[in-house]
């Protein structure tokens, strides 16, 4: 039997390479014989360049200082591969990085994206990958161009920036989202970020109007394309001036590792996240893992669940919940016993599928 595991971090809780580590222990106490795989998987938030370092052979993690969204130093780190960086903008820019009450999107700046962008360019990268996932910005991206013009010294010359022209972008999301309106970054993702119903349209206003002086700029305007709401509109930045292509976080991971090769012998994959529901089969993570897997089995575990007929309609062959129904969140989401939790799952599955 052979057995791919290959789930998404559970934020605030495990990794997707301890989540993996659990449900591989599970495997092996139903099945000792089995081979294992562990796949280490992201659509572009948390643990992206850790996915992309078991991928990419002989790469090295790069670590600078940078700031964090609130401009205090913060050390973070990018994966360097010959000519191609992966970054994750949550190393620099992200949500994790500050306390709830820090959390205040009016203020908080994507510079230090700026300074890893910057860094990786100056080291010699070509191709920058960039995943855009769990930050605690809004400000589409003024900041990062802000870091590349302090860095590069041409003030006020975003087109002209000569280090950046002959380098290639590819942002990893799956978010669709335009830059500004109702399904805009704004309204979307700011209120999870602290934002207040007026700060909203604050945003949404200052997002609009960044985007109308850029597109007389350059003569053309990129803040409806899917992704351009991304990572509060970081994706725009990307897209509006760096000319960045957009492709889906895991389907590039995936394709990156030869995934279809690792599952084309597989008995039963295993996938997962920390809550599962119908926004799960929107282009999530575990959607791209059952479509990338043929015919072999998939099942789904997650810390919640939700829409389960759904889920299992769209083709998942088993969709388990890890946690006992009533557990206190804050228990739940303890290491040691999520760790648990996705090990006697992942073990009740297995002797499910002999």
């Amino acid at each position: 039997m052979k057995v791919v595991v290959a789930i998404d971090s559970f934020k605030g809780s495990l990794t997707s390479i301890e989540a993996n580590q659990a449900a591989a222990e599970g495997v092996r106490l139903v099945r000792p014989d089995a081979e294992v795989v562990k796949v280490p998987v992201s659509d572009g938030g948390e643990g992206f360049i850790d996915a992309f370092s078991s991928a990419l052979a002989g790469g090295k993690m790069v670590e600078t200082v940078v700031r964090d969204p609130l401009m205090r130093p913060v050390t973070a780190k990018y994966l360097m591969k010959d000519t191609t960086a992966v970054i994750e903008i949550a190393q620099a820019s992200g949500l994790t990085l500050l306390r709830k009450e820090e959390r205040h999107p009016m203020v908080t700046t994507s510079y230090g994206t700026g300074l890893l962008v910057a860094d990786a360019v100056c080291k010699g990268a070509r191709h920058v990958i960039v995943g855009l996932g769990g930050s605690a910005t809004s400000d589409a991206g003024i900041g990062m161009l802000r870091a590349l013009i302090d860095t590069f010294e041409k003030r006020g010359q975003f087109s002209d920036i000569d280090e950046l022209k002959h380098v290639r972008f590819t942002i990893a999301s799956d978010v669709e989202n335009p830059l500004y309106g109702e399904n805009g970054a704004a309204h979307v993702f700011a209120p999870q970020k602290g934002a207040t119903a007026d700060e909203v349209i604050a945003l949404d206003a200052r997002a609009r109007k960044f985007a109308e002086v850029s597109a007389r700029h350059f003569g053309y305007d990129r803040s409806s394309m899917p992704g351009a709401g991304a990572a509060g509109g970081l994706g725009y930045a990307f897209l509006q001036y760096l000319n960045a292509d957009r492709r889906s976080g895991i389907r590039l991971l995936l394709e990156t590792i030869n995934f279809d090769e690792i599952v084309n012998d597989a008995s039963l994959v295993i996938t997962g996240e920390g809550s599962a529901d119908r926004q799960t089969l929107m282009g999530k993570l575990p959607m791209g893992i059952l479509q990338q897997s043929g015919r072999v089995p998939v099942c789904l575990i997650a810390g919640r669940i939700s829409d389960r007929d759904e889920l299992l309609r769209a083709g998942f062959a088993h969709v388990s919940c890890i946690n006992p129904e009533g557990i206190p969140l804050e228990e739940a989401m303890r290491k040691a016993v999520a760790m648990q939790h996705v090990s006697e799952t992942v073990g009740r599955v297995v002797s499910c599928e002999e």
